[in-house]
């Protein structure tokens, strides 16, 4: 029979405090969500207050304070870590509508709204609103007709759904409702002056041809619709002057905003990092309330505010502290880039950083997600400077991409009639002396949503 004993034991355990817990977490904001959380600070703790910006940003040569509490959370990290397109048709890009709706209104908002607006019965009604159910923010009708019926409680007819649809297709935006992106294209053109040059040339066009627009079969084209060169060049316009999604329109994609976190400069022919002066509030205890619990033993409420203040300053001075040390490092590694562009990219990745700057890996990846640095050359997530190695004949490693770079310019000053193809490629990056397999070609190739050789043909329109 077991019986009940008190053991002693002696061992080292790494604990995380609150503050290093809090430290962490702020690491990994990105800047908006970051400031979000700050201005809930200061209204929720009055022993906060916001500093006036600084005049003069920090640069990384005036940041000498060592980072204990990211190293023990380094430790920390090691020993828990086992227990733990847009398809455009035309080749030529998406058209952008000059009149976007800027009212927050969602497409299916806007399409109920004239529902009631327009000469709909009682019955249409209920069949358009099915109908509008049925649309996707492209604008497009998903589902069938019969999927339509079934759907309506009361009794109605594919003729009658079909008579609803013909409503709906005329609301705005113009080719909504479309089954097709052929039937979408059409509704546009249907809209214009029946007296447009190319007009019914573009209709046929779109209704059955849109396959060797997009692979840019001209002289086929033009010979099958026995149309001259101009009169196609004029159908072609029409065609391409139209929305294939014309849903964007009403309800474009939210867009995303970046601050950057650093800004890097060349002063006095060196690059210097500088944390961003706008990026986030620098935040102080206020003092006269401060002044208040000295030497009292009351006020536990306020006393507990305090100790979250200095917590929350001390964890925004250890963010910036990192953040200012990996885009440091970064810089001094990627100086080539800065001078010359995506071809001198250097190899480079977490392990390199993390050791140079004596960090955990762990931690070098929270820095680098959703992290911003604004550089002569463009705003970059710090991620972007990361890419692996691949060997070359001179021993000298190259990036991936430098050699994406590489890929994109060699097709760019290629014969539009003669495309390279992947193995060309491949063959001209060896004379360069780069090794890359055919198919490593064809993966950067695809990653940079460049269509294949066939594909990139132009055929001459004769």
């Amino acid at each position: 029979m077991l019986k009940p004993s008190l053991q002693l034991k002696l061992g080292q355990t790494l604990t995380m405090t609150p503050q290093l817990q809090q430290a962490i977490r702020l690491l990994q904001l990105p800047v908006l969500d970051l400031n979000a959380q700050i201005q809930d600070a200061l209204e929720e703790n009055i022993m906060l207050e916001m500093e006036d910006l600084p005049d003069v940003p920090r640069t990384s040569s005036e940041s000498t304070v060592e980072i204990e509490a990211i190293k023990a959370e380094d430790a920390w990290t090691s020993r828990s870590a086992d227990r733990s397109s847009d398809s455009g048709w035309s080749g030529e890009g998406r058209p952008i509508s000059e009149f976007e709706d800027e009212s927050g209104k969602t497409l299916r908002e806007h399409l109920l709204w004239q529902l009631e607006m327009e000469d709909f019965t009682p019955r249409e009604a209920v069949i358009g609103e099915a109908l509008v159910d049925s649309i996707n923010d492209d604008g497009y009708l998903t589902v069938g007709l019969d999927d339509i019926e079934a759907s309506i409680d009361d009794e109605v007819s594919l003729e009658e759904i079909e008579s609803a649809l013909a409503k709906v297709q005329r609301l705005d935006p113009v080719g909504v409702g479309a089954r097709s992106l052929a039937e979408c294209i059409v509704l546009q053109l249907n809209q214009l002056d029946p007296e447009t040059p190319g007009l019914q040339l573009s209709r046929e066009i779109a209704a059955d041809h849109l396959d060797l627009v997009a692979t840019r079969a001209y002289g086929e084209l033009r010979r099958g619709l026995k149309a001259s060169e101009e009169q196609l060049h004029d159908a072609l316009a029409l065609v391409r002057g139209c929305n294939p999604k014309p849903g964007q329109a009403v309800s474009p994609a939210a867009a995303e905003y970046v601050v950057p976190d650093v800004f890097v400069r060349k002063i006095d022919n060196r690059w210097q990092v500088e944390i961003s002066p706008t990026g986030v509030p620098r935040l102080s205890v206020n003092q006269t309330y401060a002044k208040l619990l000295r030497g009292s033993g009351d006020h536990a409420v306020l006393r507990s505010q305090l100790q979250e203040a200095r917590w929350l300053i001390r964890s925004l001075e250890i963010r910036n502290e990192t953040l200012l040390k990996v885009a440091t490092c970064i810089v001094s590694r990627q100086t080539e880039f800065l001078e010359h562009g995506d071809e001198a990219m250097k190899p480079m990745v977490l392990k390199d950083v993390a050791e140079e700057i004596g960090m955990h890996e762990s931690t070098i990846s929270r820095v680098t997600t959703n992290k911003y640095m604004h550089t002569p050359r463009g705003v970059f997530e710090f991620k972007y400077f990361f890419s692996s190695h691949l060997s070359s004949a001179n021993g000298e490693d190259q990036s991936s991409t430098s050699v994406r770079a590489k890929i994109r310019k060699l097709i760019g000053a290629e014969n539009p009639a003669k495309p390279l193809s992947d193995s060309k490629i491949a063959n001209l990056l060896a004379e360069e002396g780069i090794k890359v397999a055919r198919r490593t070609v064809a993966k950067y190739r695809e990653s940079m949503n460049i269509a294949s050789s066939s594909e990139r043909r132009q055929r001459p329109m004769t």
